[in-house]
């Protein structure tokens, strides 16, 4: 995975700028990102009492990295309907795996270029 097997849920311009382009901050900082949306999902369920609170932080966290579809779908799931709160979940949930999946590509091409030196 690399740079080029990113699907644009993740803009790196806007982690590059936020990290000045350090390789090793901005892959601490996507480390920390995966970690937290680990310990986030599993309460992005509507029946999970803290789901407010999880779809609360994943939007800022998401905001920082970049990640601007995850963080709309969150603020959309924050101000959902209790009938449509489901759906809305469902979407930060599909955000979230290609976030994911983009972190992971980004990340590995960090790797890549911090062998390259």
């Amino acid at each position: 995975m690399a740079r080029r097997d990113l699907s644009g849920a993740l803009d790196v311009e806007v982690l590059e700028r936020f990290t000045q382009g350090d390789v090793g901050v901005m892959d601490e900082v996507l480390g920390l990102f995966q970690e937290q949306a680990g310990m986030w999902s599993a309460m992005l369920d509507a029946r999970e009492a803290g789901w407010r609170d999880a779809v609360h932080s994943l939007k800022g966290s998401a905001a920082g990295v970049g990640a601007h579809d995850l963080a709309q779908a969150c603020a959309s799931a924050e101000t959902a309907e209790k009938e449509l709160l489901p759906a809305r979940l469902g979407a930060v949930h599909d955000a979230l795996d290609r976030t994911l999946a983009d972190v992971a590509a980004f990340r590995h091409e960090l790797a890549l270029r911090s062998l390259r030196g």
